[in-house]
């Protein structure tokens, strides 16, 4: 199945995004504190620093010299220390207990979509809310619908929705997405105050 990503809003890093699935595990993984857009460029950055994007080789690296590469400016992210190290992590959970393929994340056993969260759950560095959205990301970009994948997903998952990166197919529903976060932090500093 050929799927066109286009969340880091740039050609060659959408490129890579779209045939390679560690680095749309790695784009989501650096989107924390950091434009979406740009934490999707990061898996792309990675790329051109070590001539090609290969999880053995990540998780096989030198931790401090893979955070060294990750932080030469422009950085991979705005704490670039502490999201290579999660990054490099990240591909050693997933060669030790995925065999360097992060699909079987999704596709193992034949998950439903309750498994499938509970999997990305345990991903370093990810959260309940970061794994539904990548569970959202895999429904409506990827074409991986595991039974009750919406279900697990949450409102994220919802058809039509503009409400996180899952939903960015371009520039404008980018900007969608952008305006939907915008006002959830007001509602919410609203409520507080």
């Amino acid at each position: 199945m050929t799927r066109q990503i286009c969340i880091a809003q740039d050609p060659a890093a959408d490129e890579l995004l779209s045939r390679d699935d560690f680095a749309l595990v790695v784009g989501m993984t650096l989107d924390q504190q950091y434009p979406m857009e740009a934490a999707f460029k990061g898996p792309h950055k990675i790329a051109e620093r070590m001539d090609g994007f290969d999880i053995h080789r990540i998780a096989e690296s030198d931790p401090d010299e893979f955070v060294a590469l990750c932080s030469v400016t422009p950085a991979i992210h705005r704490f670039p220390g502490s999201m290579a190290k999660r990054v490099h992590d990240l591909a050693t959970v997933i060669v030790d207990n995925y065999g360097g393929k992060p699909s079987a994340i999704w596709t193992e056993g034949d998950p439903d979509g309750k498994t499938v969260l509970k999997r990305l759950k345990a991903l370093p560095g990810w959260g309940d809310m970061k794994a539904r959205i990548f569970l959202a990301l895999l429904g409506k970009q990827v074409g991986v619908e595991p039974k009750g994948w919406r279900e697990a997903a949450g409102h994220y998952g919802d058809e039509g929705s503009r409400r996180s990166v899952a939903d960015v197919v371009d520039d404008a529903t980018l900007q969608e997405v952008r305006e939907f976060k915008k006002q959830q932090k007001a509602a919410a500093k609203d409520k507080a105050g």
